[in-house]
């Protein structure tokens, strides 16, 4: 499949006018070839309309043939030859072993999302039979189900080009939903994304849908992305990626005339909670498993686990020293873009620099576009006093927080801001304190995980990865299992309706 840097509208493909762009090999800083056209506003606005114009079409086509065509999708990534993977190694600095899994969740949650739509829960059909002669006044007959809200705008991640990108879950929830999706690629795997994106479209005109089903458009700086947002056509946003970015959709979509939802996953910083007999017991096999997920593709994860949480005593003391243990060997990575490393190295920078800060232990050192993982410690008292300790460090750092006990634990656990994830390592004498705490951390996080780390995040109709503000703009949302679905979904009740005039789905059978 020829990469052409080309925009992808109404079915077909179309170069960019606004500036241009190239992608750029994560490991060197060096520009890979074909270069990218950015999109204008004329066909964000040609985007919109046809999206638009096919959502009449899209959003009432049978159930049945609305999953063959996400399951058609699949196949289509699924038979992307190699080229796929050498562009994506390139632009990301992934290994090829990270990204055939990924491609396989891209490819299965498009699936299991067409079993969704085969089951047709998702509508949520009620009846509630009429009675005219209900006294004093006739009870009236009302049907209700969910509708698709309309054209989807979707931002692809930079730390997933597969599986949060131009097919992702994102993608895969909204077309589920009945929803034309536009997607907005990301500039750090911009010919990964044309290639998926190629995919989709090839899927599109297979199934014999509107053109407008789908697009793909590149962008050169934010104009394509706001307006986008702005655009009165698009109806709902998903988006992951930056607290910065996040808000600053948020603020046009609650600007518009008819504000629109945007579902942005932002900011995490996913506390581990060691309990004491849990660290007195197995204090070292905890610290190999927390490195393990700490250093996991550079610390590039929304779940990274960037906070830990202690009593300070002799367990955690046997946890630090095998940490310090670890680290050193840890190889340094290269990072998804050299930005995204400059960030990396200015956090840790940051953290090492503070003085209520204490450098645990750092891995290899790398060079300009790698992350050298690193893991910090401070006291409770130092980390309420100051703030920015909350801030994430997106890639391998973590900051152990020191405890005087479990008040003051607790204390620091109601100074934090909202979560992904929230993971407790708990040994039976830890479970009646431990079961204390889960009240207070099903408010503070989307999941709750019990000896083990965020890291891995299973595509299953169970899984919530969201959770309140900031990791989410919505806490009530989630961006990965089937229940990402009612994102882009609204109920609509039917009084009184005759057959003629029922939607299909609420007839008499």
């Amino acid at each position: 499949m020829t990469i052409t840097g080309s925009l992808l509208i109404a079915g077909a493909e179309k170069r960019g006018s606004k500036g241009e762009f190239f992608g750029i090999e994560a490991a060197t800083g060096k520009p890979l070839p074909v270069s990218f056209g950015g999109a204008s506003a004329a066909d964000v606005e040609e985007a919109a309309r046809i999206a638009w114009e096919a959502f009449d079409v899209y959003r009432e086509i049978d159930l049945e043939p609305r999953a063959a065509f996400l399951e058609a999708i699949a196949e289509e990534i699924d038979g992307v030859g190699d080229e796929l993977f050498v562009r994506a190694m390139a632009e990301t600095g992934l290994p090829r072993g990270r990204l055939d899994g990924e491609r396989a969740r891209t490819t299965g949650q498009l699936r299991l999302f067409a079993k969704e739509v085969r089951g047709g829960r998702f509508q949520e059909l009620r009846f509630d039979a009429g009675d005219p002669l209900r006294k004093p006044v006739p009870k009236p007959d009302l049907r209700l189900r969910n509708i698709p809200v309309g054209p989807v705008a979707v931002f692809g991640a930079s730390n997933f080009p597969l599986a949060f990108s131009v097919a992702g879950g994102d993608t895969a929830s909204a077309l589920a939903a009945g929803c034309p999706v536009i997607v907005k690629a990301h500039s750090a795997h911009p010919g990964t994304s044309e290639i998926v994106g190629r995919a989709v479209q090839k899927a599109v005109a297979n199934a014999g849908l509107p053109a407008g089903t789908f697009a793909l458009l590149f962008d050169t700086g934010f104009e394509v992305g706001q307006a986008l947002v702005a655009d009165p056509r698009i109806r709902a946003v998903g988006f992951t990626g930056s607290r910065r970015g996040g808000t600053a959709l948020m603020k046009i979509a609650s600007e518009r005339k008819q504000p629109i939802p945007v579902y942005a996953e932002m900011s995490s910083i996913n506390p581990v909670i060691l309990f004491p007999a849990a660290l007195a017991s197995r204090a070292e096999e905890i610290a190999s498993s927390f490195v393990g997920s700490l250093a996991l593709g550079a610390g590039q994860f929304c779940t990274n686990p960037g906070l830990i949480l202690a009593v300070d005593d002799e367990g955690l003391d046997a946890f630090i020293a095998r940490t310090r243990d670890l680290l050193p060997d840890v190889a340094a990575q290269t990072m998804l873009t050299g930005s995204i490393a400059k960030a990396f190295r200015d956090g840790v920078g940051r953290l090492e620099k503070h003085p209520e800060v204490k450098l645990v232990a750092n891995g290899k050192h790398g060079g300009e576009f790698e992350g050298t993982a690193a893991l910090f410690e401070t006291t409770a008292t130092a980390f309420l006093e100051h703030r920015e300790l909350q801030d994430e460090v997106f890639g391998a750092a973590g900051l152990v927080v020191r405890c005087k006990d479990v008040a003051e634990l607790e204390k620091v656990l109601d100074g934090l801001e909202g979560q992904l994830t929230v993971a407790l390592h708990v040994a039976a004498e830890d479970e009646e304190t431990a079961r204390r705490f889960v009240p207070r951390l099903e408010m503070l996080a989307g999941r709750l995980l019990l000896n083990g780390f965020g890291t891995g995040v299973e595509v299953s109709p169970a899984m919530v990865h969201g959770g309140p503000y900031p990791a989410t703009a919505d806490g009530r949302s989630t961006s990965v299992g089937t229940l990402a679905i009612y994102r882009f979904l609204r109920p609509v009740s039917y009084q009184d309706f005759g057959e003629a005039l029922l939607p299909a789905a609420l007839r008499p059978k």
